[in-house]
């Protein structure tokens, strides 16, 4: 028989939905079988369809195999590609991304996969976000949330700012333009009250979760046991991290991030303002990832001197460009005998040196810094002491004087959620002059986005919605302002396939016991692209939520694939007809025999 795919595949799709074969039944020895659900851009492409085949082949094994089975798909609908068609094209962004959604959906279904489409979401819809809002409020509740001016990395062309995990080396993750350093009030999440637990829940994922995934988000929390220790400077202190307090001895100048808040205090007090404003300015427009690792270190000296809390000597001050802000203090004290980096700075600027540790072996380096193990020297009563012993007994000592304790330092820093744009979850706060920040009740809960609105690209559109804007205050009564700020996409995305378990609940997010029966997802597939944004986020609303008592599971994902991806390789057509032995001037059927017989192909791309 001939196979006519657009009839035969039709009849049984309709079949299947009318008959209700994919739908989730609660009963039974469950699967929880989840894809990343896509952001509906207009079009689904090939590493949409490479990751959900692979969902369908497996949901389809396990149903044979007698499984009750949850396979749903949703849409992750908020974000900023919304809004700039809206810029081009002057469409609305819930028009666009409705559209978007109809037209995808249609795509999915036609490719026969086996999804429960009576579970579908979309993150746009008020029903769904206003559990965003009301998770947000239990933040808040749990001094989880707070909102802070900081210098935050801001995106200028998409107009908004970015958390540290969204800037991919300098560049914004969404649009590629080189991020700026800009002071903005926003609301952050305290994630970092979570690292430890991050950290250490990533043992129970091992063997289960790609090496890969596991070993990014354990650099990128980035765990370091060492101490503060503390430089006086006038009336002021300068709290320095460092892992080797063994080497104090001989920290003989000492570096500040340029985005340290004393950096340009401590320059004014030394009389070198403008040349350290300068410097500043020019290492703002280089990413972090450029500083930290570039050869050529550079640096400014502030014109003070702090004092060594071991030595009691007075030591120059520094901005360099190798001292990043986001890591321990955003200052270290400088050892460049035992650092090669402080070495090649102190080498470049003519900076002392001094030798405190002797390699056992008792032959340091010629040229270069000497970073390994050893015993103390030059370092008052404390020579002759091994290293590691020497770390915890001065840092003791210290702390005794009151100029250092033992601190665990994380290379985490709180998720910066605030977004200066339109198309995104309102952060549900208002503003009263009276009464300050005040949560709005949640029984007040959605705070909804206005359809009236002006998208110019320009500042915050929501700012200029006057009826958005001007609210009363649920405490007082008194005239409020609301906040006009959104929250990041990934809000949205951290806790979504909880919803999955019970998207039509109108009274919670889900329910415990829908949750119990579902949770955790027992295999998840997506892109490892994801190692330090969803999928961290997602583990930390989890255990949020495990603390809440809402969750019974620590992690949210039992295992996880991350499917490759689908590349494309451009071939020119001369080089492919030489290839092929072909002239342009044969023809169309010649062209098709001999792919027809050729043996190998020409490229995996092709």
């Amino acid at each position: 028989m001939e196979y006519r795919p657009q009839e035969v595949e039709k009849k049984w799709q309709r079949i299947w939905e009318e008959k209700g074969v994919f739908k989730a039944q609660e009963e039974g020895k469950k699967f929880y079988l989840l894809e990343m659900f896509p952001y509906p851009s207009g079009r689904i492409h090939m590493g949409h369809v490479r990751n959900y085949t692979i969902g369908d082949a497996l949901a389809r094994l396990l149903s044979f195999k007698g499984y009750t089975l949850l396979h749903p798909m949703g849409w992750d609908a908020f974000g900023l590609p919304a809004e700039n068609a809206a810029i081009k094209q002057g469409v609305h962004p819930a028009d666009w991304t409705y559209e978007n959604i109809a037209y995808m959906k249609k795509q999915v279904q036609s490719l026969g996969l086996s999804y429960d489409w009576s579970r579908e979401i979309a993150t746009c819809d008020p029903e769904y976000y206003r559990w965003n809002q009301w998770l947000f409020l239990k933040f808040l509740e749990h001094g989880l949330a707070y909102k802070s001016s900081a210098e935050v990395n801001w995106c200028p062309n998409d107009q908004t700012v970015l958390a540290n995990e969204q800037v991919i080396e300098g560049r914004c993750w969404r649009c590629g333009t080189p991020i700026e350093r800009k002071e903005v009030p926003s609301w952050y999440l305290r994630i970092t009250a979570y690292a430890e637990r991050l950290l250490e829940d990533l043992r129970e994922l091992e063997g289960r979760w790609p090496e890969r995934v596991i070993a990014q988000q354990r650099n990128w929390i980035g765990k370091s046991e060492g101490a503060v220790l503390k430089f006086q400077v006038g009336e002021r202190y300068i709290d320095v991290f460092t892992t080797r307090p063994d080497t104090v001895f001989g920290a003989t100048f000492v570096v500040l991030a340029p985005e340290h808040p004393l950096t340009l205090e401590l320059a004014k007090l030394g009389g070198r303002y403008g040349e350290v404003r300068g410097f500043v300015n020019r290492m703002k427009q280089r990413s972090t990832r450029e500083r930290g690792t570039e050869e050529e270190k550079e640096g400014v000296f502030l014109g003070v001197y702090a004092v060594n809390p071991a030595t009691g000597e007075k030591v120059p001050v520094w901005s360099g460009s190798y001292v990043l802000y986001e890591y321990g203090t955003g200052a270290i004290m400088c050892v460049p005998a035992h650092d090669q980096r402080d070495y090649e700075f102190a080498k470049k600027y003519g900076l002392k040196m001094k030798q405190v540790i002797e390699p056992y072996s008792g032959e340091a380096p010629k040229d270069g810094a000497y970073e390994g193990p050893g015993t103390l020297v030059n370092s008052g009563s404390f020579s002759g002491r091994d290293w590691e012993e020497a770390k915890s007994l001065i840092t003791q000592w210290l702390s005794s004087k009151g100029l250092g304790e033992r601190r665990v330092a994380y290379r985490l820093r709180d998720w910066n959620i605030s977004r200066q744009r339109y198309w995104g979850t309102p952060i549900p706060v208002v503003y009263c002059d009276h009464c300050g920040t005040v949560p709005v009740p949640e029984e007040n809960l959605p705070v909804l986005l206005p359809r009236d609105v002006k998208i110019t690209g320009h500042g915050n559109p929501l700012e200029g919605v006057e009826d958005f804007v001007n609210t009363t205050c649920p405490r007082c009564g008194r005239p409020a302002r609301r906040e006009t700020d959104t929250m990041d996409t990934f809000f949205d995305s951290s806790w979504y396939f909880l919803r999955f378990c019970d998207p039509k609940n109108s009274q919670a997010p889900f329910s415990i016991e829908k949750a119990e029966f579902w949770m955790p997802v027992d295999l998840y597939i997506g892109g490892i692209e994801h190692a330090v944004l969803h999928l961290l986020y997602a583990r930390f609303f989890q255990k949020f939520l495990y603390d809440l008592g809402l969750v019974k599971d620590r992690e949210p994902f039992l295992k996880l694939v991350t499917q490759g991806m689908v590349l494309k390789r451009w071939v020119s057509i001369e080089s492919f007809l030489k290839y092929l032995n072909l002239s342009e001037e044969d023809e169309l059927e010649k062209l098709v025999k001999i792919l027809k017989t050729k043996e190998e192909p020409y490229d995996q791309g092709v």
